[in-house]
């Protein structure tokens, strides 16, 4: 993975070539917020837990003039595979687009069923969707994913999980087992861990907060991470978090700071939500 975190990467096998940097609709930006940092070089957006009116906006005005430039996802949530395709039938007329380029399967903490899967399928022939992702909380469940995606027996095409200084331990439980080749698309989550790593009140003794820029980098330096997701609520958050690519890597003691900060937290202050996998969140 290249080291100008400016520079677009493969997402996977997919053949989209995305910003390191994308960005999730829960927070609220205005549409011209999100406009302006596709260009400023993000070409990533998910339409995702919180389906916002002015990011659909965005995404409207992006696709007139640029849609072989963007990526667009949009998420489901659904726990019955039949109204898989009417959510995204909802989105597309609500965005006035042809087609999503990634369909997410989200908070999937088990191996979705197969009729989650003919549902995409369907979607697919109907060139509504291109490609599948997943998005878990169930760690462990992401090697046997890998297997099958390396043994060419998986519908999914992109994983995405959390990650950032807090909680690691992807490291030990999922990056180690991502195939190198074929290589699937992987994005993280949650780089600020919720805010909490942004917050003075939940440092260590004499240690200031890092900013948000620098939990952006902290994730883009795992091999493994082709892109993280930032959620802002305006432009200075926006900003902000686009200065984690002007910046590039963290150097090596800054990244062992965000660690003993990330250690700190998790032992004094409980996730919004549990990850299997992780004894003290489990």
């Amino acid at each position: 993975m290249t080291d100008d975190y400016t520079q677009k990467v493969p997402l996977g096998q997919t053949g989209l070539m995305v910003s390191r940097l994308g960005i999730g609709s829960s927070f609220g930006a205005p549409a011209s917020v999100i406009e302006e940092a596709v260009e400023q070089g993000v070409n990533y957006l998910y339409w995702g837990s919180i389906r916002r009116p002015a990011f659909g906006r965005a995404m409207r005005n992006l696709a007139r003039r640029k849609r072989e430039e963007i990526v667009l996802t949009v998420q489901s949530y659904s726990r019955v595979p039949g109204l898989i395709g009417l959510s995204v039938e909802s989105a597309l007329l609500r965005t006035g687009l042809d087609h999503f380029d990634i369909l997410l399967l989200g908070m999937r903490n088990e191996a979705p069923a197969r009729a989650y899967i003919d549902a995409f399928l369907q979607l697919r022939e109907q060139g509504k969707v291109r490609f599948l992702a997943l998005s878990t909380h169930n760690r462990p469940l992401l090697p046997s994913l890998f297997d099958e995606y390396r043994d060419g027996k998986s519908a999914y095409d992109i994983f995405m999980l959390r990650y950032n200084a807090v909680h690691r331990g992807a490291e030990r439980d999922a990056f180690p087992f991502v195939p190198a080749d074929p290589r699937p698309g992987m994005i993280a989550y949650t780089a600020t861990r919720w805010g909490d790593l942004l917050k003075a009140g939940k440092m260590p003794a004499g240690e200031t907060p890092p900013s948000a820029s620098d939990c952006y980098r902290f994730v883009l330096g795992q091999p493994a991470v082709d892109l993280v997701l930032c959620g802002p609520a305006d432009r200075s958050q926006m900003q902000e978090a686009l200065r984690a690519l002007e910046r590039g890597p963290l150097p090596p003691d800054e990244i062992e700071r965000m660690r003993r900060i990330g250690d700190h937290i998790y032992g004094r202050h409980a996730p919004k939500f549990k990850e299997a996998g992780d004894a003290k969140d489990a």
